[in-house]
């Protein structure tokens, strides 16, 4: 008579205890299995009874092996065990009972275990893709940092030695010198706050007094490049061949930043005064060639240039090389695949 409600408050209890202290709600549910064994009135209702503590207790083993360490599961089966180890209360025989118990209380057990294992791997899954997402940005930031402040830099040095050479003797020049510098410091802050415009989302729009960020260059910004080369005693050459599409913006910044490092690359290292940039946009694809008659070098070099010109276009899914040309002079080429546009 007082079976069943003895054990439907140990069982009551336990769900409230289980989610903060699950060994205690086990010991309180095995508890009030004793307790309700012992008040059973007699043989004939025994076997509900018995099914209904082996589901209580194979469900919290399940519930525990899935969301609790497996020291702490493991403990909760040996409960399980001593509890069904135990004599029966008033001479009862448990023999039947207790293995059906044991073995739903296993099988409990391994399915929660198994549960606990597919959640782990898959958050070690989410904890990769985070990493190499936050790795794949440093890359990218590393990358913009380099193409937009080497380039300028470069610029600005040249200029500056070669305002200082005239300083005196052509003070025109000096001048001409120093308003380049001018004009690439002010192109480098443009760009410098762009990307911190990028990388504080949640302040996106510019403060008081302050200019809003301007668009990204893109191939539209080749004789803007070209000008400012020819500042540093560059002759640019620009050939376009085929058809000059809108290009997608990721593609439109690569093959800038691809360019615009070539160029640099030419000023800083070549020992030349001229240089051929090709641009070629046809067959799904945009090819980049950029060519010096300098001295050459090796395509391996000790910078971040070449490496971040062919991590560019690696990551959309394109082709690079680079390397000294057999006549002499410098090559490098690049080919972006452009997607078909949206009809």
């Amino acid at each position: 008579m007082w079976a069943f409600p003895v054990l439907g408050c140990a069982l009551l209890a336990s769900a409230l205890l289980l989610r903060r202290r699950p060994l205690t709600a086990l010991a309180v549910m095995l508890g009030g299995a004793v307790a309700a064994i012992a008040l059973e009135p007699g043989p004939g209702q025994g076997p509900p009874l018995q099914i209904v503590l082996t589901a209580a207790a194979g469900t919290e083993i399940c519930y525990i092996a899935a969301t609790r360490p497996r020291a702490v599961s493991v403990t909760g089966l040996a409960m399980v065990g001593v509890a069904l180890l135990l004599p029966g209360p008033g001479g009862v025989d448990l023999g039947p009972f207790r293995g059906g118990a044991a073995f739903v209380t296993i099988i409990a057990w391994l399915i929660g275990h198994s549960i606990r294992q597919a959640q782990a791997r898959a958050e070690l899954r989410r904890a990769q893709a985070a990493a190499q997402t936050t790795l794949a940005e440093r890359l990218r930031i590393a990358r913009e940092l380099h193409d937009i402040v080497a380039h300028s830099i470069g610029t600005i040095a040249i200029q500056a030695g070669a305002g200082r050479r005239v300083f005196d003797t052509r003070p025109d020049e000096a001048r001409d010198a120093l308003a380049t510098i001018e004009a690439t410091s002010r192109e480098t802050l443009s760009g410098l706050r762009r990307m911190m415009t990028g990388l504080r989302r949640a302040d996106p729009e510019p403060g008081p007094g302050q200019a809003p960020p301007g668009p990204a260059p893109g191939l539209a910004d080749l004789e803007r490049l070209a000008a400012t080369a020819q500042d540093a005693g560059l002759q640019v050459e620009v050939e376009w061949l085929g058809s000059r599409e809108p290009l997608p913006a990721d593609i439109d910044l690569s093959a800038f930043r691809i360019i615009q490092e070539a160029v640099t690359n030419v000023v800083r290292h070549a020992g030349t005064s001229q240089c051929r940039v090709l641009i070629s946009q046809q067959d799904g694809q945009l090819s980049i060639e950029v060519t010096d008659s300098g001295r050459g070098g090796s395509a391996a070099g000790t910078g971040y240039g070449i490496t971040g010109m062919r991590e560019r276009a690696a990551l959309l899914g394109g082709d690079f090389c680079a390397g000294p040309c057999p006549g002499g002079g410098f090559r490098i080429a690049a080919r972006l695949p452009v997607p078909a546009p949206d009809r």
